[in-house]
């Protein structure tokens, strides 16, 4: 059986016929269903910190957790679905559930001295280099 091809919507490549004739009765087709996701970082290296920022817009960071353990940074959390009483969805396109990342943080760290701010949906993660990892100016006499 040969499968007809359309081109799909972004003009990069081609879809089967068949979701052509679903996105006709679709009232929302660009909406995608998200089963699974993961929030968006950032990490940059400073001459004396790692820093880890990552959207959590709408996250309550009291039910996050947050842990370093043998150079592995782990966030844990879950972002709620917000819907009211006898509400009926008709587009859906916002993350929600429970999500993980964990990021392997090449140097070493002074875990006790980590530090995390929530502004702006934005969680960053401050990591401080261990003292003894940090580069040493040698001076000639």
């Amino acid at each position: 059986m040969t499968r007809m091809l359309v081109p799909s919507r972004s003009g990069l490549g081609y879809r089967p016929l068949r979701t052509l004739f679903e996105d006709w009765f679709d009232p929302f087709p660009s909406a995608v269903a998200c089963e699974d996701w993961m929030p968006a970082l950032d990490i940059a290296e400073t001459e004396k910190a790692y820093v880890v920022s990552m959207e959590l817009p709408g996250i309550d960071m009291k039910k996050t957790d947050i842990s370093f353990d043998n150079g592995v940074l782990t966030v844990k959390g879950e972002k709620e679905k917000e819907t009211l009483e006898g509400e009926c969805c008709q587009c859906a396109e916002r993350y929600s559930g429970s999500f993980r990342r964990s990021i392997q943080i090449s140097g070493k760290v002074d875990s006790d001295k980590i530090d995390a701010t929530y502004k702006d949906g934005i969680l960053k993660l401050t990591l401080p280099k261990d003292e003894a990892s940090l580069p040493k100016k040698i001076t000639v006499n």
